[in-house]
């Protein structure tokens, strides 16, 4: 990003929030989870025990990141159950604490979306 003051032109680094999954998947392992009650409230509609849920984080992948969610930068995780069954989960990140944040959680609609990992047009 460039900045000017008077006639000086100075580039300073990109201050933006990044999200990647080891942070996550850290978190995890270290029990550093806070859980939203809308998270809380879509996993018991679908079903959906909090270790499938962790589970689907450890052997997931990102497949889409919303960095400029507030408070954290977030991320929607797609994985597998233990049954094999999908699972999308959308985790924030707060980099000070080190905690991740599960906003909510879901069995994707195959109606909506094409291999799990992309939004079908509509």
């Amino acid at each position: 990003m460039l900045y000017c003051r008077g006639k000086e032109l100075w580039c300073m680094p990109d201050k933006t929030p990044t999200i990647n999954l080891g942070d996550i998947v850290d978190a995890i392992r270290a029990n550093r989870i806070r859980i939203t009650n809308h998270a809380d409230e879509e996993a018991q509609l679908d079903g959906l025990a909090l270790a499938d849920i962790s589970l689907s984080v450890l052997r997931g992948e990102i497949i889409e990141k919303y960095a400029d969610d507030k408070p954290y930068p977030s991320c929607l995780i797609f994985g597998h159950s233990a049954n094999n069954e999908p699972i999308h989960s959308v985790w924030a990140y707060n980099a000070e604490t080190r905690f991740a944040v599960l906003v909510t959680v879901y069995r994707p609609d195959p109606e909506r979306w094409i291999d799990w990992r992309s939004r079908r047009k509509r």
